[in-house]
């Protein structure tokens, strides 16, 4: 049995300009979107976006959105990590993961990047995810860590006692053509527990936290200039776009 306190080791991340788009490629477009979005509505808009991507319409963007309470089933949910199926909205997602939440106070981050222009590896695409986050936390002070038998960022806990864990920001990826969608969730504020109404990931072994449950007081705009500064470090150049339509703003 692995203790959970002793360091895992951790898989080696190709180095940070790896997930670069080649010389000369266009900026990432980082929009921002005001106000709680539908998911329907934004799957809807990811999918046009990916599809306008692969076939060279459209540039690539991260799309950062809150959305209203609701539960998402990815492609290897168990029915039966749905604790409270009348809670909030569920919807079936085209994702990878189990399930999980979103509302307001987490910032989900959608993330549609041409791996053809990059580095065909979706498990390095992963870890890039994963070291952008980290890469994120370590700015407000908070240690997170990969775990190689669950994907996410994690922290230790403790205060809860020996071994004790939470999930602090969750991975949930689509790939079509080589193009990327859906994206990432960080819990910056949300309501913790509407988190009972899940098995969150499929992982009832640990919990889920916060910036603001780990005493990290900060606004949504103070966390998204961090992101993106990390995954600027990460993947390369952004520029900031109106809203979802990408175009650019400034």
């Amino acid at each position: 049995m692995l203790d959970t306190l002793t360091p895992i080791p951790q898989p080696a991340l190709p180095p940070r300009e790896a997930f670069r788009a080649a010389e000369g490629a266009p900026p990432v477009a980082w929009a921002i979107e005001e106000g709680l979005v539908p998911y329907d509505e934004a799957v809807a808009f990811m999918e046009a976006r990916a599809a306008a991507i692969a076939a060279g319409t459209a540039d690539e963007l991260v799309w950062l959105v809150e959305h209203p309470p609701l539960y998402t089933a990815g492609t290897s949910a168990d029915p039966k990590d749905l604790l409270a199926p009348d809670r909030f909205p569920v919807f079936r997602s085209g994702r990878g993961g189990q399930y999980t939440y979103h509302g307001p106070g987490q910032r989900v981050a959608y993330v549609m990047l041409d791996l053809t222009r990059r580095r065909r590896d979706v498990r390095r695409f992963v870890g890039a995810l994963e070291a952008w986050l980290i890469g994120t936390l370590d700015a407000f002070a908070i240690r997170g860590e990969r775990r190689e038998d669950r994907v996410g960022v994690w922290v230790r806990r403790p205060d809860k006692g020996p071994g004790a864990e939470d999930k602090i920001a969750a991975i949930g990826i689509r790939v079509r053509h080589w193009v990327t969608f859906h994206g990432v969730a960080l819990n910056v504020e949300p309501e913790l527990s509407h988190f009972e109404g899940i098995v969150p990931c499929g992982v009832a072994a640990h919990g889920v936290t916060s910036l603001a449950d780990l005493g990290h007081i900060v606004t949504m705009p103070e966390v998204d200039s961090v992101l993106r500064g990390q995954f600027e470090a990460v993947f390369g150049p952004t520029v900031a776009a109106a809203r979802r339509e990408g175009s650019e703003a400034g």
